[in-house]
């Protein structure tokens, strides 16, 4: 076995061996969180590995698991009835911070037809990857993970009303080696089990926060870029759990605190060429670079949603913390929500900086190249570079600032239903609307404290 990723070949000498027992099957949620069942090894070995169940309101929740209505997938009426969850093999692999497990991610089929589902995040994605090899390329893509590190466990902050957070580290520790140092016991073993399952980790380092840590991961094929931030994301949760620590990819957990983000890096290819590079091209930049640039600009609003899902989420929107407010781009310039990283370089891409650490990440990529695959059939135009402080750039058109401005962008995108189809759609847009329901239904501390006396 020469690879973090097995084949089911791999898989049985594994089990005979006795060093798998069991198989996490898993399918990836509307929220990008993995749901799914444990299966004993020779169960799966047996007809696990082929297909089994999973009751369809689980791309039909919230964070909470409710049960919304409104949705046409599913709902009480239609009695929530099953989906075939399909293993994809090509990504089965060992999870070592886990004793005796592997793990395998799944697609979604419909029970009665084993059509793909298409809300279904990855099948979201899938789409959007096959319409751009339609054209020719193939879209390559990062991720970066920020989060918080926190001193407590999760089950002790729940029970004491998540007050008084304590981050692990106690100042702000971007590319600092002493204090990061100190949260090892944690990113150490985050870093190596991660790369021993086959998501290939480039570093970590101190965020720009107090107690805030980011994981980069090797760029990769869009969906294998999905599936390692899923996994990672995941992976970071548990192992802070093991260590007695939580960490946690909330964007903005204090006001005065620096949110977090995820920020995703892409460009095309064919051939094995980078198509975005052309060495004749202004800052290195291609054509075809150039349209898609134009179309990630003209469809920013479109897409916020997907990149920005839950109240909590625009609170991260906030001018003077490296997280975005407007939708320009520029060269090497973290204040505009779209960087052009390697400049004049073989490796020039685009950076969306807009998205938070809390995406689905196949929605968030799903949405990018929908919106810069549009921009290259219909050939828009680059507008040229900002300069300087994009916050304080009265020219610039904004980023939506709060759920409903995105939500009503996503409900009326002509690109994003022509790209996605109306039921995709649709579907994310009755999301958004019970996030806000749920939100506006709730009367929040801070109103009790402002107003309790003095009003």
């Amino acid at each position: 076995m020469t690879s973090p990723l097995l084949t089911l070949d791999d898989l049985n000498n594994l089990a005979a061996s006795g060093n798998i027992d069991t198989v996490l099957v898993c399918l990836v949620d509307m929220q990008g969180r993995l749901m799914g069942k444990r299966f004993h090894v020779t169960n799966f070995l047996e007809s696990g590995h082929e297909e089994t169940h999973c009751c369809n309101y689980l791309l039909a929740t919230d964070l909470e698991m409710a049960t919304p209505d409104g949705y046409a997938a599913t709902s009480w009426q239609a009695g929530y009835g099953d989906y075939v969850m399909k293993p994809d093999l090509g990504t089965l692999r060992l999870m070592p911070w886990l004793e005796g497990t592997a793990l395998v991610l799944c697609d979604i089929l419909d029970h009665h037809t084993h059509a793909p589902v298409p809300p279904a995040p990855r099948q979201v994605l899938k789409e959007q990857i096959a319409r751009l090899t339609a054209h020719g390329f193939t879209p390559m893509m990062a991720t970066e993970l920020e989060f918080f590190i926190f001193r407590k466990s999760l089950d002790e902050m729940r029970a004491e009303g998540y007050r008084d957070l304590a981050t692990l580290g106690p100042y702000n520790e971007d590319y600092h080696i002493l204090q990061t140092t100190k949260e090892e016991h944690v990113m150490r073993p985050l870093r190596n089990h991660l790369v021993a399952a086959g998501v290939p980790v480039e570093n970590s380092k101190g965020e720009a926060e107090v107690g805030q840590e980011e994981l980069n991961i090797k760029y990769a094929d869009a969906l294998g870029c999905a599936d390692h931030h899923t996994i990672a994301k995941h992976a970071t949760k548990e192992i802070a759990w093991q260590k007695g620590h939580s960490a946690s990819f909330l964007p903005k957990w204090h006001h005065d605190r620096v949110g977090s983000a995820s920020h995703v890096h892409m460009s095309l290819w064919a051939d094995g060429k980078n198509v975005f590079h052309d060495p004749g091209g202004e800052n290195g930049m291609s054509q075809t670079m150039r349209h898609f640039m134009g179309g990630l600009i003209a469809f920013a609003a479109d897409c916020t949603y997907f990149f920005a899902p839950y109240i909590n989420s625009y609170k991260r929107f906030v001018k003077g913390t490296f997280a975005p407010t407007k939708t320009a781009w520029s060269v090497d310039n973290r204040t505009a929500g779209f960087r052009l990283c390697g400049a004049d370089t073989k490796s020039v891409r685009v950076e969306c900086r807009i998205p938070g650490s809390d995406i689905n990440p196949y929605l968030t990529q799903a949405a990018l190249l929908a919106a810069g695959l549009k921009g290259i059939e219909d050939k828009l135009d680059l507008s040229p570079a900002a300069t300087g402080d994009m916050y304080e750039d009265e020219s610039v058109p904004e980023i939506p600032n709060t759920l409903r401005a995105a939500t009503e962008s996503l409900r009326s995108s002509t690109m994003l239903r022509a790209a996605m189809g109306d039921f995709v759609i649709d579907h994310y847009t009755r999301a958004a609307e019970w996030e806000q329901e749920e939100f506006d239904r709730v009367v929040t501390d801070w109103e009790v404290a402002r107003g309790f006396e003095k009003a």
